[in-house]
């Protein structure tokens, strides 16, 4: 195999980091909060917002870290204008509650909606139907050409879909949850999208 020159080695590099942020389930995947110039140009939320949110995410994710291991493998979130979803499954409230305090905590949080599940149930076939059903609902959204799916983030936990973006109006969101729910595993869809034109975005 040839050997690749410094400027060809990273070249690649970046390709595979931007292939592994594509396939990823997290807040920088390719429905949602990729905080990139080229993405943000495809979102309703400028450039500033993404790179906020961004900023957000981060400090959020230490914040966690810095509280406990646990607290960060258990809760996941994603950032939309400042609007902080929280999600995931913890044992106890008092966690749950914690990692909303500490999102309230970073600067330029704006809302925190408190979605983590305080239950003990899991285990490795609840997290292979929650990966299922979240890859195949990327899948439907990015497919549908009636849907900008860059607007849209979303979790699933124990069965549940949760959905947190802007909506270009009432019929793609529609659409979007219609989509979830004829999902084989899924119990429950719960959104914290906004439309596009919701005065409160201002």
């Amino acid at each position: 195999m040839a050997r690749q020159t410094g400027s060809s080695a990273a070249a690649t590099a970046g390709l595979l980091l931007g292939a592994a942020v594509a396939l990823s389930g997290c807040a920088s995947a390719v429905v949602g909060a990729g905080a990139t110039a080229g993405v943000s140009l495809a979102q309703e939320r400028s450039i500033g917002d993404a790179i906020d949110d961004a900023s957000i995410s981060t400090k959020l994710s230490a914040s966690l870290l810095d509280d406990s291991f646990q607290l960060f493998r258990d809760v996941d979130h994603e950032v939309v204008e400042g609007r902080v979803l929280l999600t995931g499954k913890v044992e106890k409230t008092e966690s749950r509650l914690k990692a909303e305090e500490l999102a309230w905590k970073i600067a330029g949080v704006k809302e925190v909606a408190n979605a983590i599940q305080v239950t003990t149930e899991g285990g490795f076939q609840n997290f292979a139907r929650d990966v299922r059903i979240s890859t195949e609902l990327r899948g439907k959204i990015i497919s549908d050409a009636e849907i900008n799916g860059i607007n849209y983030s979303l979790e699933t936990v124990n069965g549940t879909i949760y959905l947190i973006g802007i909506a270009q109006d009432e019929a793609e969101l529609n659409r979007v949850i219609r989509h979830a729910r004829n999902i084989e595993g899924v119990r429950k869809v719960e959104s914290y999208v906004r439309l596009k034109t919701d005065p409160s975005r201002g």
